[in-house]
């Protein structure tokens, strides 16, 4: 280590250097959050349902999730969702509008034992998923 009267710049380099090393930095430096985010840095985002499916979970869980394939109506991207808690797959339909809010994995990143899955329904057609599990409201129909 640079210890001298003048050793200010060399400290400086190596500090600079040693950031790239830092994986918070690096995203941060390059901008990758943006880049590969499909809801574009905002916390919520709306879509229209393509498709009801079930995903095995991985290892060394059993059984299967219940998700939904959401097509983005800010940007058209395709991304997976989950349908928590029991029963709420029956109140999403085909067709109907969703609003998706991320799972909570590190860096955007999928949650436990569901494959591929980084993002949760919070509402269906305005109205909030787990007021229509309760029963306290109606789904609106179109």
């Amino acid at each position: 280590m640079a210890r001298g009267e003048f050793a200010g710049r060399i400290l400086k380099s190596r500090r600079k250097q040693a950031r790239w090393l830092r994986k918070k930095w690096k995203r941060k430096a390059l901008g990758l959050k943006f880049k590969f985010d499909p809801l574009e840095g905002a916390p919520l985002a709306k879509g229209i349902v393509l498709k009801k499916e079930g995903k095995e979970q991985k290892q060394p869980h059993s059984g299967i999730v219940k998700t939904v394939k959401v097509q983005l109506i800010k940007n058209g991207k395709k991304v997976g969702a989950h349908c928590p808690r029991d029963k709420a797959i029956n109140f999403i339909d085909e067709h109907d509008e969703v609003t998706i809010a991320g799972l909570g994995g590190s860096q955007r990143g999928q949650m436990g034992s569901i494959p591929g899955i980084r993002y949760k329904v919070v509402a269906v057609n305005g109205i909030s998923l787990d007021e229509l599990r309760k029963g306290k409201k109606e789904k609106p129909k179109r």
